[in-house]
């Protein structure tokens, strides 16, 4: 498989740029992201239908990955608790090396072949749920492991990878190729592959947060009162919906827990 993420940057000599022109080539590569994600929209879309339907049954979603790919993973599954009002074992995302890897590489845990499945395991998966493996290369022995056997487990896959037909994609139900191009330093797939998979992450948990009733209109309406900004956000929600003043509305709020109670609440 060639492997575009590892291609030749399209500039040479970096070292002797400006400040200047090392941003504006930046930015200029950055630019071509959205395209890129823009352009595998209908996969994106089958995969949150087929998520929104197994959340709907009590099935999960488990993003998987190693490094960057890893920590995009856990990023996006730490962000809906707060935003949408679900549990922590509603999105779960992991990373090989566990949470340590977080901060501080763990060597050669993604080469570990068995390693994901096993992690995937002690969460007792089923086919009750979504796995998605987050893998810039698409070669990464940790997701390429937990994808195969999950398939063999009649576990429903996905993948976001940034080349084609790679060997995760291949152990992928529903592929999402994003197909970015060469970084602008030569294989720092944190750059324009990473952009480009938390775009799409934003894409999946978002959509599917909001098919799953968690947004009314486009407000948070579950979202967790955990600093007064999210306290008087809330607040202010409510009075728009409400003839209640931003005392009576606050109140109202911390009582019940989230917008939608106090709603309910106020709305008998």
């Amino acid at each position: 498989m060639s492997k575009i993420t590892e291609s030749d940057s399209h500039y040479d000599a970096l070292e002797q740029m400006s400040t200047d022109e090392l941003l504006i080539s930046i930015n200029k590569e950055d630019s071509t992201v959205s395209t890129a994600v823009k352009n595998v929209i209908p996969k994106i879309s089958t995969l949150v239908n087929i998520i929104v339907e197994k959340l709907k049954n009590n099935g999960r979603l488990f993003y998987l990955g190693a490094g960057t790919s890893g920590r995009l993973g856990i990023l996006d599954a730490s962000e809906c608790p707060p935003t949408f009002g679900v549990s922590h074992e509603v999105v779960i995302g992991l990373i090989a090396g566990g949470d340590s890897a977080i901060r501080k590489a763990v060597e050669f845990a993604e080469d570990d072949f068995d390693l994901g499945w096993n992690d995937l395991v002690s969460y007792n998966i089923s086919n009750k749920d979504v796995v998605v493996g987050i893998a810039a290369s698409g070669s990464t022995p940790y997701v390429v492991g937990a994808l195969k056997k999950c398939q063999e487990s009649n576990i429903i896959t996905s993948c976001i990878v940034c080349n084609s037909d790679s060997q995760v994609a291949s152990f992928s139900d529903y592929p999402i190729e994003v197909i970015v191009g060469p970084e602008f330093v030569t294989g720092s797939t944190r750059m324009k592959a990473g952009t480009a998979q938390k775009l799409v992450l934003n894409m999946i948990t978002t959509s599917t947060m909001i098919k799953i009733g968690k947004v009314i209109g486009n407000k948070m309406v579950d979202m967790q009162l955990s600093n007064s900004k999210l306290i008087e956000r809330g607040t202010k929600m409510i009075m728009n919906k409400t003839s209640l003043s931003f005392d009576e509305a606050k109140q109202i709020l911390i009582e019940n827990g989230s917008v939608r109670n106090a709603l309910n609440k106020v709305n008998g």
